[in-house]
């Protein structure tokens, strides 16, 4: 058996999120179906992580362990030729059989834009969260580097106890000292900065909880428009509970998963 690292791209607009789902279009399951069809073989590759509906990745890694003795760049070639062109491989390689996708990644990095011209242009807007109104830029900037460090994260996660639970689980990440088993991350960096027209924040970190960049920025967003303030966030923090946060989950369209580390 071969085992293939596998840098992938998508647009993830018209998916389900990157998990296999009944009756869904999902990344995985189109990824699965490309690959039979190409060797013959069924399998389920394994990614760094699951992208939910609507979230894009620049940089997603896969891996999957097969027989085909198919070269790799003859399988780039006939794997993008069988994807839909919203998903493009962008390089495969063979890796030593213990490597796995999501339990040997060691950090990853996100980014969420924000488009705050008056008027988003309608290629755009699929790919980003228009948000045109006034905000504090400086104050969300502040707000953003008090969640470097190690923390636990349960006032940012979904309310999903179970998902919470199960993703953090197969991240193999520890638990912390308060809230739900696993919710202990490492943000190693947190920052907002200005593209033209865009507001850009990155984060990177040890692992993410399900929807934990999204609602980042949804309680970022409070802080711009004043209803919260950049000391507040060590408190949401604190409270170890998704009710202490009044941060919406902002929409999955700004979101991009750029890079894993390993």
């Amino acid at each position: 058996m071969r085992n293939l690292k596998i840098i992938l791209a998508y647009d993830g607009a018209d998916f389900s999120g990157w998990q296999v789902q009944p009756d869904r279009r999902t990344v995985q399951g189109t990824l699965a179906e490309a690959l039979e069809r190409l060797t013959g073989e069924q399998m389920l590759p394994q990614g760094s992580g699951r992208t939910d509906a609507g979230v894009h990745a620049l940089a997603q890694v896969v891996s999957i362990a097969l027989a085909s003795p198919v070269p790799v760049p003859n399988f780039m070639l006939a794997l993008n030729h069988l994807l839909p062109p919203a998903i493009r491989v962008l390089q495969i390689e063979e890796v030593p059989p213990e490597f796995h996708a999501r339990t040997s990644a060691k950090a990853k990095t996100y980014r969420y834009r924000i488009f705050r011209g008056a008027v988003c242009p309608p290629f755009l807007a699929r790919y980003v969260y228009h948000h045109p109104w006034p905000l504090d830029e400086q104050s969300m900037t502040a707000a953003a580097e008090l969640v470097v460090g190690e923390h636990d994260f349960t006032s940012f996660a979904a309310v999903d106890p179970e998902r919470v639970q199960r993703m953090a689980a197969t991240e193999g990440n520890t638990s912390g000292p308060a809230g739900l088993p696993g919710n202990v991350r490492t943000i190693f960096s947190s920052a907002f900065c200005r593209e033209g027209e865009e507001l850009i924040y990155t984060v990177r970190g040890s692992g993410f909880l399900h929807h934990m960049v999204r609602n980042l920025m949804g309680t970022f967003l409070l802080v711009g428009k004043g209803t919260l303030a950049p000391c507040d966030v060590p408190r949401i923090l604190a409270a170890d509970s998704r009710s202490a946060n009044p941060g919406a989950t902002v929409p999955a369209s700004g979101l991009y998963l750029v890079k894993v580390e390993y």
